[in-house]
């Protein structure tokens, strides 16, 4: 089994979104600066030793899906590109993703996701699950659906 899969994401959101929010957004697709407060995915505990070789919890916030560039394990380009839509589209935002994670990642960026499905725009929707697109071990050719259901994403 893969430890590296490619995590892809095409997306239109069918809400405004506040200031803070696409700030908080900018910053995980590492568009943006960090803003002072964090709401989509408000804590990031992480065990670190102290001084005496102790561990320790402590909040390390990292954007959560901010490589750019060419990708290390899955091939091809990573990226995160968030776009206002015009035309008849206007209002919402056009979001796609190609990002390289571990399994140990999951968690928190299903934190991120799970918030990105609740402003999804309704082609995006089928009984209950919002696809936001797909997965795909780094060395599998088999794709599979990302969805999020019950406000839970589906992982593999």
């Amino acid at each position: 089994m893969a430890d590296i899969y490619e995590l892809s994401i095409a997306l239109n959101l069918r809400e405004e979104l506040s200031d803070e929010e696409l700030a908080e957004l900018r910053w995980h697709f590492g568009l943006g600066p960090k803003p002072e407060s964090l709401r989509i995915v408000p804590a990031f505990p992480t065990v670190v030793e102290d001084d005496r070789g102790d561990p320790v919890m402590v909040d390390d916030p990292v954007p959560l899906l901010s490589q750019h560039g060419e990708a290390w394990k899955v091939g091809g380009a990573l990226v995160a590109v968030l776009l206002r839509a015009e035309g008849a589209r206007c209002g919402t935002w056009a979001l796609t993703v190609r990002q390289e994670i571990h399994p140990d990642e999951f968690d928190r960026t299903g934190e991120l996701l799970s918030w990105l499905a609740t402003k999804a725009d309704d082609r995006h929707r089928a009984l209950g699950t919002v696809r936001l697109g797909w997965t795909r071990g780094c060395e599998s050719d088999q794709f599979e659906p990302l969805v999020v259901r019950d406000g839970e994403v589906m992982w593999l």
